[in-house]
């Protein structure tokens, strides 16, 4: 199969303190108090937080009308004073907005866009039909409220346009089976990448190293969600694939296997690098921040896993940097 990520990558502006952060809540509700917790956390990095009052508005489980949510989306993107749109949370309704959003809007002022979860339907979406670098990242009312919710190293790596940078070799990764391979960083939540299947917007993947991660699906929901990628094809043709740390993605405590015995199962015979147990999305603490469209490397040996970022994600880049 041709590889399929003939896009034109655009990346955004850098992001630096001082800058505003304009917040979005694109999915569901989103509740003041952790909000506001988190815009403190924002407001102690050196970051400006910016909302409309009407992200608290509700409809059912929603932020807000599917309508509101895309045109105020679309008006972060459009004012002058907002650097980076960074997500509230994410739950579900993403995908409500794919018909409604103005993309030719967005593509004529690209900036920063940051989220998971349910945002991985917009992130593979900007990355895939605008072209734009986007961020896999951590969210205003759930990591930035906690203490020790962000990983600031790869925050600011990713954001600042570090040229070249690793992730830290405390990021819990482990090997499942090894090689080395270069790709387009790429991939968020699976329930999502897997939802896209079918449709106008179903995810890209050939040529990427491909993450995947998803919070309190039982390992068998796990396996027939990985098996449907694969009989989609849409594992056939990626350079490596990287797991998140699967939070609660067990059927019981006791249950006699674990959960990377199940994914190798789907995946151990690709011929690719795999990791597994990268704290990135729905993780326990420090939400690394994985750029959408870049160039990454990955290495796995018995020994270590090393994940490199080959290139920066925005349009200002400072010298290389690795820990």
């Amino acid at each position: 199969m041709a590889s399929d990520r003939t896009v034109t990558r655009v990346k955004p502006a850098a992001l630096q303190r001082g800058d505003t952060v304009g917040i979005v809540a694109p999915a569901s509700n989103v509740k003041r108090q952790s909000l506001e917790a988190g815009c403190e956390a924002l407001r102690s990095l050196g970051y400006k937080p910016f909302y409309f009052d009407s992200i608290f508005d509700q409809d059912l489980y929603f932020a807000g009308s599917a309508e509101h949510r895309a045109r105020e989306l679309e008006e972060m993107f459009v004012r002058d004073d907002v650097r980076a749109i960074l997500c509230a949370r994410g739950g579900y309704g993403s995908n409500y907005l794919l018909k409604l959003l103005d993309l030719e809007k967005i593509k004529a002022h690209p900036k920063i866009f940051a989220g998971y979860s349910d945002l991985t339907t917009l992130l593979t979406y900007f990355a895939d039909s605008a072209g734009l670098v986007t961020f896999q990242g951590p969210m205003v009312a759930k990591d930035f409220a906690d203490a020790d919710g962000v990983d600031l190293f790869s925050w600011e790596c990713a954001l600042q346009g570090l040229s070249e940078w690793t992730l830290k070799p405390d990021a819990g990764v482990k090997s499942l089976v090894e090689g080395s391979a270069e790709g387009v960083l790429y991939g968020g939540c699976l329930s999502l990448l897997v939802a896209s299947l079918g449709t106008p917007y179903e995810v890209r993947t050939a040529g990427t190293i491909l993450f995947i991660e998803d919070i309190a699906a039982k390992p068998y929901q796990i396996d027939r969600m990985l098996m449907q990628l694969k009989l989609a094809a849409k594992l056939a043709d990626v350079r490596g694939i990287i797991f998140g740390e699967m939070v609660d993605c067990a059927q019981t405590k006791n249950q006699g296997y674990e959960l990377e015995e199940v994914v190798l199962r789907v995946v151990g015979d690709l011929g690719v690098p795999v990791a597994y147990g990268l704290h990135s999305g729905h993780v326990s603490r420090g939400n690394i921040t994985l750029p959408i469209g870049v160039t990454a490397r990955l290495v796995v040996r018995e020994s270590r896993v090393e994940v490199k970022i080959l290139e920066a994600a925005t349009a200002a880049a400072v010298a290389s940097r690795s820990v």
